[in-house]
């Protein structure tokens, strides 16, 4: 049997060895390599996983460095000048024409000047004397208030009269800050829903008879209304101030038949009164009930509540 040189010395046998990279020749008893060798590539350390974040001493040093001075005398100088006048978004929303949200998008496709130039920038400040303008429209900086009262008896509708014992006026006074008027008129014995706002472009579009606002009362009669006269009413009939018609008008005791429902969009002074004394009854009570929308669910007699902005929409769209 031919037995393998140990030293495995491939120039004694004439073969060639193909060392592998697990497979190295060496001299016998000495451990050193022999033959050609390849250069050997000098490798860095094995990194461990976060060794090359020495970030610990930095966090610490990061930590107990003061924040520069340029910050905080920018602090000091936001603190110390405040921003003047108000922002345009706001100012349209108090204006009463929309809310902040709906104003930005006005702005931005150019719906808005101020002292006869455009805007677009969101974030510009509208300056006291300031003049602002919606679509061609000059809108006011006082904040747009809504109100509803459940008018009570013996209380006139006015703001300011002399002569009168009480007004509505007593009945909203600490309602808000803002100077607000009654949109229409309740006579002193009439009772029901009456509009309070400072919104003079709704007040006009809600008692112009043109734009037909809804309006249904509840009549109290001292008589049984006979059939005739319910059906010349909704006909039409000539009063001394001109001819009337209403809009719609019932029986709500088919029995009884003294009380009566009647819409009706006239602003005339006391015309629902007018309309019953020209066929020879008295009004014993009459109450307002419906108002452009506005009910008196929730809302009892001399009692005055807020609209919510859902409310306010629906009375801009009418």
């Amino acid at each position: 049997m031919q037995r393998r040189n140990s030293t495995g010395k491939s120039g004694a046998s004439g073969r060639k060895e193909t060392a592998g990279p697990s497979k190295r020749v060496t001299s016998k008893g000495t451990g050193k390599r022999t033959g050609k060798s390849r250069p050997v590539e000098k490798k860095s350390p094995r990194k461990e996983f976060g060794a090359s974040q020495p970030a610990a001493p930095q966090r610490r040093f990061d930590k107990d460095r003061p924040k520069p001075a340029v910050k905080r005398v920018r602090a000091k100088k936001e603190e110390s000048a405040p921003a003047e006048g108000m922002r345009l978004n706001r100012f349209i929303a108090n204006a009463g024409v929309c809310s902040r949200r709906e104003a930005d998008t006005y702005i931005e496709t150019g719906l808005v000047t101020i002292n006869g130039k455009l805007v677009t920038q969101l974030g510009t400040r509208v300056m006291p004397g300031d003049e602002v303008r919606f679509d061609g429209r000059r809108l006011s900086a006082e904040k747009k208030v809504y109100l509803l009262l459940n008018k009570p008896k013996d209380f006139v509708t006015t703001t300011d009269d002399p002569h009168a014992e009480r007004t509505v006026m007593e009945l909203i006074k600490d309602a808000c800050e803002e100077r607000i008027y009654p949109v229409g008129r309740l006579d002193k014995q009439t009772t029901g829903l009456l509009l309070f706002t400072n919104d003079g472009e709704l007040s006009k579009k809600l008692t112009h008879p043109s734009h037909q606002k809804k309006k249904i009362y509840q009549v109290s009669l001292d008589k049984p209304v006979i059939k005739a006269h319910i059906e010349a009413i909704a006909e039409g009939i000539e009063l001394e101030d001109g001819f009337i018609a209403a809009d719609a008008i019932s029986y709500i005791d088919r029995e009884a038949k003294t009380e009566i429902g009647i819409e009706i969009h006239s602003g005339k002074n006391r015309i629902v009164r007018r309309i019953f004394e020209h066929f020879g009854y008295r009004v014993k009570k009459l109450d307002r009930v419906f108002f452009a929308g506005l009910t008196k669910k929730n809302l009892p007699r001399g009692k005055w509540r807020i609209l919510s902005e859902k409310e306010v929409k629906f009375l801009k769209m009418l």
